[in-house]
């Protein structure tokens, strides 16, 4: 697909200077004279337009009051960190509204740049530059992978980052662990003019996207697209192609674009998997985009999914 790479969080050239995850005397160096990105719960510190991410020097005192850092690469104004605030407890938040699908709080740190917020990656990631989100998916999905694995997973004993957070050591047994990655499918199922989608329980009223699901240990693309298009909707497919993919960092998944072609149009669905599915012609699809269509709300703007529909629909699928 000749467009892939332009779908948001793809690829912006970023220099990740592996090598001088391995060297602590370069990195310390480096981090000297460096820009460091704050997150708190995931959410990224933004400028007062939101439309940028905010950096701030390594040694800001909100900055040194946080958790794990981890080293993202460089540029040509040099090295770029990102370190986890989310020990901060800022007055009046908003729990429930914290973290849900939909989440457009947003908290302002009063010993930071003024205007500047920690905003929900979801609600900006269309609006922001490629170097800016996939600085942003990359800081937000090693720093979560931070969080969840901080004891061992073969004694359970406490581990320790290394690698410039790339990598966590077990203090107990030596073990050694590394960033994960889920992969995903998420599929463009077509059977004529018609597009398949569906809606997961609990998403905003009407909302509609292309169905997904996580890859088995020991399958391939292939095989969990037309599985789970089984699984969800009770519709068999036939030819699978790959299209494009999608860093993912809600909160660390590869979303791997395909298309496939449905043998039949019968939806059966599994309410237990997903609310509804349906077909959408791509008259109705375009209506949708257009916002002339009230009953059906197009997947998220800066999602894989609406990449690849506006794709279908604009026939550069190739």
């Amino acid at each position: 697909m000749r467009l892939a790479e332009t779908v948001t969080f793809g690829g912006s050239g970023l220099d990740r200077a592996e090598d001088i995850r391995r060297a602590p005397e370069e990195l310390a160096k480096l981090r000297k004279d460096a820009r460091m990105l704050l997150l708190w719960r995931g959410k990224p510190l933004l400028n007062p337009e939101r439309d940028a991410l905010a950096w701030v020097s390594p040694d800001h005192p909100v900055a040194m009051q946080g958790a794990e850092e981890v080293f993202l690469g460089r540029d040509a104004q040099g090295g770029l960190f990102a370190r986890d605030v989310s020990d901060w407890e800022p007055l009046g938040a908003d729990e429930p509204e914290i973290g849900a699908f939909v989440d457009p709080s947003e908290q302002s740190h009063p010993d930071l740049p003024k205007g500047t917020a920690f905003a929900e990656l979801r609600q900006v990631m269309s609006g922001l530059t490629p170097r800016d989100a996939e600085l942003a998916a990359m800081a937000k999905a090693i720093l979560e992978w931070h969080r969840s694995h901080r004891f061992c997973s073969k004694c359970g004993g406490a581990t320790q980052a290394r690698k410039a957070g790339f990598q966590r050591k077990c203090d107990t047994c030596g073990g050694m662990h590394f960033p994960r990655t889920d992969p995903v499918v998420i599929m463009l199922i077509t059977h004529g003019n018609s597009v398949l989608v569906g809606r997961s329980h609990g998403w905003p009223e009407g909302m509609y996207s292309l169905l997904a699901g996580f890859v088995d240990p020991g399958e391939c693309l292939e095989a969990a697209v037309r599985r789970e298009v089984w699984e969800e909707a009770g519709v068999r497919v036939g030819r699978v192609e790959y299209l494009a993919s999608q860093p993912w960092p809600f909160p660390m998944s590869l979303m791997f674009g395909c298309w496939g072609e449905a043998l039949d149009h019968e939806i059966t669905v599994d309410v237990d998997e997903i609310e509804d599915a349906l077909w959408v012609s791509k008259e109705d699809m375009m209506a949708s985009f257009a916002g002339e269509n009230p009953a059906l709300k197009p997947a998220r703007k800066g999602s894989i999914a609406q990449f690849l529909l506006q794709n279908w629909l604009a026939d550069t699928l190739d």
